[in-house]
């Protein structure tokens, strides 16, 4: 019961501290911004992905053979579920564009809609690795949770602009990505049931948590910053990314003596 009251609780405090962030910045914030958090959130993933979850999925005495492959399998998952995603959302937008006019394409039916599908789904996937990690080790559960929320505070920035964006008010925006954020929670209660008497299947959880941030940070994030090619701002970017990873190395030497 114990890590269950860990698993709720980082869930719940992390999304909140999520979505506090993410909704100070995309109702105060400047679009020059943006990049910063995303530096800082690919450092952070990095981070997690080489300095805790590999490692402690190599470390539960699994063949190093399997959990590559199980990472390789994870990103190639991830490839084509981003596919999918990408091509429903093609597909409603053409045909929306079919049946109303352009000053409505992306009204809160499609492209708001569309938004708060997929961030329901990304924050049951995050509780099944914060559930699967915390399952693990608790200081691994923290961390990874620290990882996964610095992710999240550049993408609820950019879901809340979009549905800002569709003429939802910022009360009622925040409303539906603080009731999109609980799905987290329902993912880790799932994944606290499936996984109590399987623990030999955790290691193989780490490693498609692994390869959902290296994923995510490498395919997602990082070909946004090389829109911004000036060397001022890669060197910011550099900094900010080795910024995020230091932070993850400091969130566990720190919990280390805590433990």
């Amino acid at each position: 019961m114990r890590v269950l009251a860990w698993i709720i609780a980082a869930n719940l405090v992390g999304g909140c501290v999520a979505i506090f962030c993410a909704a100070t910045f995309a109702l105060t914030a400047r679009a020059d911004w943006i990049p910063t958090l995303i530096s800082y959130a690919i450092g952070a993933l990095l981070g997690a992905t080489f300095l805790e979850v590999l490692p402690h999925a190599l470390e539960s005495g699994q063949e190093a053979k399997s959990i590559g492959a199980m990472v390789l399998a994870g990103i190639v998952l991830f490839f084509v579920l981003e596919k999918l995603v990408i091509w429903r959302h093609h597909h409603h937008s053409h045909a929306g564009r079919s049946q109303l006019p352009a000053s409505h394409a992306h009204d809160f039916g499609r492209s708001g809609l569309m938004i708060l599908l997929g961030n329901s789904f990304h924050n049951l996937v995050d509780g099944v690795i914060i559930a699967a990690a915390f399952l693990e080790d608790v200081r691994l559960g923290v961390v990874t949770a620290v990882a996964i929320f610095a992710h999240q505070v550049p993408q609820q920035t950019g879901d809340l602009l979009v549905l800002r964006l569709t003429g939802i008010g910022p009360r009622r925006a925040l409303l539906l990505n603080v009731a999109s954020s609980l799905a987290s929670v329902v993912g880790g209660l799932l994944a606290w049931l499936a996984l109590r008497g399987a623990q030999q299947a955790v290691p193989y959880l780490l490693a498609i948590a692994a390869a959902s941030m290296l994923y995510v940070s490498v395919a997602d994030l990082m070909p946004a910053l090389h829109q911004r090619a000036r060397p001022l701002e890669a060197l910011h970017q550099v900094v900010l990314i080795g910024l995020g990873v230091a932070s993850i190395w400091l969130a566990d030497a720190l919990l280390a003596h805590v433990r």
